[in-house]
């Protein structure tokens, strides 16, 4: 098997082979969400790479320390370091409590996360429950000449920053004279320095809900500073992978190794990788463009733009076939799609799953062309996942194993052909890639083995009796709810509808 995983790094832009700075042991930190609204899905596509990525790591037998924030402050309207903090908005149309509004969709979040069956992080820590390492950061970096006091609000200086180091723009490709020459007059720039420079902690009003005391006046942290002070205290000072969706390079991560930089004099992160965005019938996703629909809507197909709903599962299959760095469309042709292919593959793993090797019955002849095509089609599963997690590749291949299980179901091709040794490497490849690194698992209402087998059952008594009206009223049946009964040689059996 090839196990030299290679991962596209933003900074450096090129492909990189994987190496952990301490291996077994990886650091991952992830940009999670910021809970003012509920989970888009967007940041559904950017947690599921992670998902993958986590999960893939964790099956070359890394030990990973992943870590996924929940952003619950500071992150201010249109990403700006003016207005409102946007849970403190939402706080006060719905009239609650900023805590009651970052509950309520941090529940969403989890929900979603839970239906898309997402790992759980090793740690999920707040923003507000770190207030004392932000200002701590905040410290060290006005300690070390990198960011000012003005009016009980704390900035970053980004142009002495760059006059020592010479990195900003370095992950996103801004040049920092572009920058200044380009922004815009806002309200509190007369605060900073220059207008690139960013807050590290703004000074509140008494009327603002959403407020600590430090030793600068009562106010509230910037929002890159978080995971600046949460990764560092969680992973240490440089750690392995950052992630997040593309959206972020500019301005979050860009500020976040700055600050990191200025604070520690350590480049923070070894490896960048980034997903890309969605669109929905080749437009980008907004809800001003009416395009826009969130995971639950499309779960339950209740969107003007969507003809039916589409599962979970479905939905994390149909994602699965795009490479994250590589844009996504939505369309009901593309989900419809998916849920066959989806299908397909459920099916397969029904049949493996109830396929065992008998050596008192199995002894025989061995196909050596078989073998080495199984192999084959193995290693290139792996070789798909290697070359910076292309599911898609993974997937096509995973088809093609698909293609020689049903031959083992059908009896075309004879267990005993590939010997016990190649029979359970197919059997344990196609379940562990399915449900271990793809995360796919079959979606079955409540008891619904037992209904089904019951249903079989009269099925069968009616095949006995030439009873073929019953016969076919059960298969009728049957198939309105997606299932197929299969009349094979060996007895009676039953599949999804593809």
């Amino acid at each position: 098997m090839v196990q030299e995983l290679k991962i596209y790094n933003t900074l450096s832009r090129k492909k990189e082979i994987f190496q952990p700075l301490n291996p077994p042991f990886v650091g991952l930190y992830v940009c999670g969400p910021t809970v003012y609204s509920n989970v888009h899905l967007g940041n559904v596509r950017t947690f599921l790479t992670f998902d993958i990525f986590y999960r893939y790591l964790l099956h070359l037998e890394y030990k990973v320390r992943y870590v996924r924030n929940i952003t619950d402050v500071g992150h201010l309207e249109n990403d700006a370091d003016e207005g409102e903090d946007k849970i403190a908005i939402k706080a006060r149309l719905e009239k609650l409590e900023p805590m009651e509004i970052v509950q309520r969709y941090t529940n969403d979040f989890h929900d979603v996360s839970r239906k898309m069956n997402f790992l759980t992080p090793s740690i999920e820590p707040a923003a507000t429950g770190h207030i004392i390492e932000q200002i701590e950061t905040i410290q060290k970096l006005i300690k070390n000449g990198y960011a000012y006091e003005a009016s009980g609000s704390v900035y970053f200086d980004v142009k002495k920053y760059n006059e020592e180091y010479k990195k900003y723009g370095e992950l996103s490709g801004r040049i920092i004279e572009d920058l200044i020459s380009e922004t815009r007059d806002l309200d509190g720039q007369h605060e900073k320095r220059n207008p690139v420079d960013f807050a590290l902690w703004k000074s509140a009003s008494s009327s603002h809900i959403m407020r600590w005391p430090s030793p600068w006046g009562i106010g509230f942290p910037g929002w890159h500073l978080e995971c600046t002070s949460m990764s560092t205290k969680y992973l240490g000072e440089k750690f392995d992978v950052h992630g997040g969706g593309m959206d972020l390079k500019f301005p979050h991560h860009e500020c976040e190794i700055a600050q990191a930089v200025a604070s520690t004099g350590v480049e923070p992160v070894k490896y960048w990788m980034h997903t890309n965005m969605l669109t929905v019938n080749g437009e980008k996703m907004s809800k001003s463009k009416g395009n826009s629909f969130l995971p639950n809507e499309l779960f339950a197909g209740n969107h003007p733009l969507l003809s039916k709903a589409y599962s979970p599962m479905t939905s994390r299959f149909f994602m699965l076939q795009a490479h994250y760095r590589s844009t996504l469309d939505f369309s009901n042709d593309a989900l419809q799609a998916a849920n066959k292919g989806y299908l397909r593959l459920m099916n397969g793993l029904k049949i493996i799953k109830n396929l065992s090797f008998n050596p008192e019955r199995d002894g025989g002849l061995i196909d050596e062309k078989q073998i080495s095509e199984l192999e084959e089609i193995i290693n290139a599963c792996y070789i798909a996942m290697n070359d910076d997690l292309n599911t898609s590749v993974a997937i096509a291949n995973l088809f093609n194993l698909l293609k020689k299980i049903h031959l083992l179901h059908s009896g075309q091709l004879i267990i005993s052909s590939l010997g016990e040794k190649a029979f359970n490497l197919l059997k344990n490849t196609y379940i562990i890639f399915l449900e271990n690194i793809l995360g796919l698992i079959e979606e079955k209402p409540l008891a619904f083995e037992i209904l089904l087998n019951e249903l079989l059952n009269f099925y069968k008594e009616a095949k006995a009796e030439k009873n073929y009206a019953k016969v076919d009223e059960i298969r009728a049946e049957l198939k309105k709810t997606g299932i197929v009964v299969k009349d094979m040689k060996s007895g009676i059996d039953w599949a999804y509808e593809e």
